[in-house]
């Protein structure tokens, strides 16, 4: 048995989940709503504020389903109550990130700026303190759009081995190469 798939999910109070016909779950909750499309054969057992994924039977395709589809609600579930939220960090001389609404410019040492346009169902925030390195926060209650929009945003300037300059997440360790060593005589 999948060891993620079998732990309930606990529906915390102020969050509403519908299960239609077909396994069309809709989790409304105090940040917003979200819908996932559930495989007809994985069946939702809802007793008492308690969601349990359950599975047919072992063959390969149910048991990879199994704990996919038990992570995907319980994010969805803590995404409509809590949120989540991502920091990433500019490490380099002239970086810069500085946002209008949701169209962000960032300054990654190119002899151009990038503008990257965040989805509306995010929120950006961009923060430029002195003596620190700009830290761009996005928060949204989608947990894969938040990772895919700050992967997107990562790979306009990785970092790199040898200074580790580029874009990482907050508290992100580089691994670091050394340089180039003088030769003996």
């Amino acid at each position: 048995m999948s060891r993620i798939g079998r732990a309930p999910i606990v529906i915390p109070a102020g969050v509403e989940l519908k299960i239609s016909k077909g396994n069309l779950v809709e989790v409304n909750g105090p940040k917003g709503s979200l819908v996932q499309q559930i495989d007809p054969d994985i069946e939702l057992v809802m007793d008492n504020g308690v969601l349990e994924v359950k599975r047919p039977n072992d063959q390969i395709r149910f048991r990879s389903m199994h704990g996919l589809y038990r992570s995907l609600l319980n994010n969805m579930v803590t995404g409509v109550s809590t949120g989540f939220q991502k920091e990433l960090e500019l490490v380099g001389v002239g970086f810069r990130a500085s946002n209008t609404g949701n169209l962000l410019e960032l300054a990654l040492g190119y002899s151009h700026p990038i503008y990257f346009y965040i989805p509306d169902d995010l929120v950006l925030e961009t923060i430029n303190e002195k003596g620190k390195n700009p830290v761009i926060r996005l928060s949204g209650i989608d947990k894969q759009l938040l990772g895919q929009v700050a992967a997107k945003i990562k790979a306009f300037r990785k970092p790199e081995p040898y200074k580790g300059k580029g874009v990482r997440f907050v508290g992100e360790e580089v691994r670091r190469k050394m340089g180039k060593t003088a030769g003996k005589k």
